[in-house]
C-alpha cells in the first residue's frame, strides 16, 4: 500500500511523526514476524519545496506524484489550536493549493484521510460535503458553523465515509495510522498497537470538555449552568428555555449549531459526564450514582456508557 503524507507548513510534530512511526513499526514487525503483508511505502510530499513543523524543524518533503487508485494521501493536522489563528491559516495559498490537490487526487482514484486539524483542510477541498466526518472535539463547533454540509460526528475517533477517513483531536492521528495498518491486517494492527503501547480509543467523546465547548456562545453556556444544577432532576425545555432567557426553537437552534446536539441530548452528555467524574473519584455503586444523575439504576447507567463512551463501569473506573 502506498501512503503520501501531506506536509503542510507548521505540521504538528506529534501528528506527522505519529503517522510515520506507526507505518514504519508495521513494516518493521512484519519484516521481523515473516508476515505476510506487503509493505507500507511512505512518502513525505509537500505543497512547497521547504516546510517546517510547528516548532520550526524541517521536513524534507518530495513533489507530490501523480495519483493511482488504490493509495493513500494523508493529512496530519496544522499546528493552530485555536479558532483566532487557524481561521487565517486555512486562507494561506499553499492550504488553498492542497485543497485543489485533494480534488484532483481524489479525481484519480486516490483514498484520503485525514486527522485532527488535518480535517479542516480536508473540509476546505468541498469532499466532506455531505459526508460523515470527525474532528478534533474543541473546534467542532467552528468546524459545524465553517462546514455546514458536514455530517459530523465529533464524538467518534475514526470515521470512515467512502473514500474519506477522518480521525479526531491530536493523538486521533495514531488511531487513523492503526485503521491503515488495519485495513491490510488486522493483526499486524493489534501487534503495532501492543508494541507502542496504545489502548483501545473507540471515542473521543470519553476526553471532551463539555463546558469549553459551551462557552463558544453565551445561551449555550447559560443552559449549561442551568444544566449542571439539575442533574439528578427530570428534564424540561420550558424549564430550560425560561432559566437561559431564549424561545425553545431558539435554545434549540443554538445548540445545535454549536455543538450539533439537542438540548435533552446534551443534558445527557452532561449527566455521563458527572457520572464519569463520580465513578473515578468515589467509591460509590454505580446504583448510587445513577441515582445521583438522576437514572433509575446502574442498568440504564451501564448502557449509556457503552452507548456514549464505547467503556463500561469497570473500565471507567480502572483509567481513573
Amino acid at each position: 500500500m502506498k501512503v503520501q503524507v501531506l506536509a503542510l507548513d507548521g505540521v504538528f510534530d506529534t501528528g506527522l511523526s505519529s503517522i510515520l512511526d506507526v507505518l514504519t513499526t508495521a513494516n518493521e514487525l512484519a519484516m521481523m514476524l515473516a508476515l505476510d503483508v506487503p509493505p507500507f511505502e511512505v512518502s513525505v510530499v509537500g505543497m512547497r519545496r521547504e516546510v517546517k513543523t510547528a516548532q520550526g524543524f524541517g521536513v524534507p518533503v518530495s513533489a507530490m506524484p501523480a495519483p493511482a487508485g488504490g493509495d493513500w494521501l494523508v493529512v496530519p493536522a496544522i499546528g493552530y489550536k485555536m479558532p483566532d489563528l487557524l481561521v487565517p491559516a486555512l486562507a494561506r495559498p499553499d492550504v488553498q493549493d492542497a485543497a485543489a490537490a485533494l480534488r484532483e487526487a481524489r479525481a484519480g482514484g486516490i483514498n484520503l484521510a485525514a486527522a485532527c486539524i488535518g480535517t479542516f483542510v480536508l473540509a476546505e477541498s468541498g469532499l466532506l460535503d455531505r459526508e460523515r466526518a470527525t474532528t478534533t472535539w474543541w473546534l467542532a463547533p467552528l468546524f459545524r458553523q465553517r462546514y455546514p454540509s458536514v455530517r459530523l460526528e465529533d464524538g467518534r475517533m475514526v470515521v470512515k465515509s467512502g473514500a474519506l477517513v477522518t480521525a479526531g483531536a491530536a493523538l486521533g492521528h495514531v488511531d487513523m495510522a492503526l485503521w491503515l495498518v488495519r485495513q491490510a491486517s488486522p493483526e499486524l494492527a493489534n501487534l503495532v498497537a501492543r508494541y507502542l503501547i496504545v489502548d483501545s480509543r473507540p471515542a473521543q467523546s470519553a476526553y471532551v470538555i463539555t463546558d469549553h465547548l459551551a462557552h463558544a456562545d453565551p445561551v449555550v453556556e447559560k443552559f449549561e449552568r442551568w444544566a449542571r444544577g439539575r442533574l439528578s432532576q427530570g428534564f424540561s425545555l420550558d424549564d430550560a428555555a425560561d432559566a437561559v432567557g431564549a424561545g425553545k426553537r431558539t435554545l434549540a437552534r443554538r445548540l445545535q449549531q454549536v455543538l450539533g446536539k439537542t438540548p435533552l441530548s446534551y443534558f445527557q452528555d452532561l449527566r455521563v459526564e458527572r457520572a464519569v467524574h463520580l465513578l473515578k473519584t468515589s467509591d460509590k455503586s454505580p446504583d448510587e450514582i445513577a441515582g445521583m444523575v438522576g437514572y433509575a439504576d446502574g442498568a440504564t447507567l451501564r448502557t449509556l456508557l457503552r452507548r456514549r463512551l464505547g467503556r463500561g463501569v469497570r473500565d471507567v473506573r480502572a483509567h481513573g
